[in-house]
């Protein structure tokens, strides 16, 4: 799947996480979290494994966590993969099962 513009979702309030999607190459993960020491690693673990799941490979992932869940985090990725790929109203079920 392509990123097709640049995406949003998420707030900075605390137990949330805000993602921005642009177009990249190759996967780059910008992290920005107040847990990252504890954390980090599980967090780009999620977002690397649902990037995989919808087969993006070129993406550049601003995410700033506010100590956000880990079903928070699929949840606003998954919205914010939405819009960047323009597929608001074509939910992926595979993924989303």
């Amino acid at each position: 799947m392509e990123i097709k513009h640049t995406a949003l979702a998420g707030t900075l309030e605390s137990s949330d996480i805000q993602f921005t999607l642009s177009k990249g190459t190759g996967v780059e993960i910008n992290l920005d979290s107040q847990v990252e020491k504890q954390f980090g690693k599980q967090i780009r673990k999620v977002i690397t494994d649902l990037l995989a799941e919808y087969d993006i490979k070129n993406v550049t992932v601003r995410a700033v966590d506010k100590g956000a869940l880990d079903c928070t985090i699929k949840a606003r990725l998954i919205a914010a993969i939405q819009r960047a790929t323009d597929t608001q109203n074509q939910p992926n079920w595979e993924v989303l099962g």
